[in-house]
């Protein structure tokens, strides 16, 4: 195919498909898995100075340019996506086929990107700049809110308690558009932050405008997910309008038997095998941090574990919290679809930014089927309410 295409005529077609898809050098080179540097690869092919084999440029003209998950805008219940990085609650809530979601919000702009390539919708930016007079009206409030500027939680009381801090802009939006159910996810110390303080204020806060407020700690590992991931997840309902809110059950976890190997692709590139200045780096502070009693370090599994640690947004540093065995050389890092399909995301879901940011997107996403089945359950009270 390249063989009889002029490299001016190649050039113009990768050069004409990145734009088309809003991405960098740098991005479409991670995304369509050219190895270690292929930006400046991509680079000499679109100033016409080399060739890509027919396979490669294959894998750059096929790249999706088409939304692989738009909006059900016949869904019984509108909803708005808050604080919704990749748009994986969005993600989740959806495969009920029950929602239709009216506004979104994320104020990152690579994420603001993966979620426009997936939902073919661009999140709106700052919300602290964005009256709750202009979001629209719906049913169901969901936001995985940072937890920051909660080390005065608790001097006052209610809801002026939580002004300031990023909760405070999805208390506002609750308190002016009433929406009938609302899900928060978050970290699990959230329930111990400043001695219990900040949580009790999060609560006393929904419970002030009006909310019955749920609050439990689930696993991932526990509902299918081989990742050892724990979050709180806060349902709540408006008493005033939702009259069987006390229906409201977390799911029961299913338990089924995870392993590893299930979500790891092979033939992996190269560029994913850490250095070796950086496996003994890791191993050097393996063995000095269990000397010093920490038991801090890095995570080192294969094909046949349960399940990994945690993946967390700083992944991208050092990958140490997972890393992945190889027979006769380092071990590596989670690719980036890995590390999609370790939070549950499906294989069509486009990555459409550098290696780096998606380690970033993934480690701050949710894992998408324990968000599922809370929303099944609250939808199930939503369905029953008279």
């Amino acid at each position: 195919m390249t063989d009889k295409i002029s490299k001016c005529k190649v050039a113009d077609l990768i050069k004409a498909k990145r734009l088309r898809l809003h991405m960098t050098q740098k991005e479409l080179a991670d995304a369509v898995g050219l190895p270690k540097f292929g930006d400046r690869t991509l680079r000499r092919w679109e100033n016409g100075e080399t060739k890509p084999s027919q396979l490669e440029l294959a894998q750059i003209l096929n790249f999706p340019e088409s939304i692989p998950f738009p909006n059900n805008e016949s869904g019984k219940y509108k909803m708005i996506d808050l604080f919704a990085g990749i748009g994986g609650t969005r993600q989740a809530f959806t495969q009920t086929g029950k929602v239709n979601v009216v506004f979104s919000d994320e104020f990152n702009p690579f994420s603001q990107k993966t979620y426009r390539a997936n939902f073919g919708e661009l999140p709106a930016g700052d919300i602290t700049k964005i009256s709750e007079e202009s979001i629209p009206d719906h049913d169901i409030l969901v936001g995985g809110f940072p937890c920051q500027a909660f080390s005065q939680a608790g001097l006052k009381k209610g809801f002026d308690d939580v002004r300031g801090t990023m909760f405070f802009e999805i208390a506002r939006i609750i308190k002016y558009k009433r929406p009938k159910a609302f899900l928060l996810e978050n970290v699990k110390n959230l329930q111990t932050h400043d001695k219990g303080k900040t949580f009790k204020t999060i609560k006393s806060t929904l419970e002030e405008l009006g909310y019955v407020v749920n609050a439990k700690v689930l696993a991932a590992k526990d509902f299918g997910v081989p990742q050892n991931r724990e979050r709180i997840y806060i349902v709540g309902f408006d008493k005033s309008q939702i009259k069987n809110y006390a229906d409201f059950t977390y799911p029961n976890a299913p338990k089924t038997a995870t392993r590893l190997g299930d979500i790891l692709e092979h033939n992996v590139d190269d560029k994913y095998t850490i250095s070796d200045a950086l496996w003994e780096g890791h191993q050097r502070r393996k063995r000095d941090n269990k000397l010093a009693g920490k038991g801090f370090g890095y995570g080192l599994f294969n094909s046949d574990s349960s399940y990994t640690n945690t993946l967390s947004a700083r992944y991208y540093k050092d990958g140490s919290e997972i890393l992945i065995e190889q027979n006769g050389k380092n071990p590596r890092k989670l690719t980036p679809r890995e590390a999609a399909r370790l939070q549950g995301f499906p294989d069509d879901f486009i990555i459409p930014v550098s290696d780096t940011q998606a380690y970033k997107q993934f480690g701050n996403s949710v894992a998408i089927p324990v968000v599922k089945a809370v929303a099944e359950q609250i939808i199930k009270v939503l369905d029953g309410n008279q």
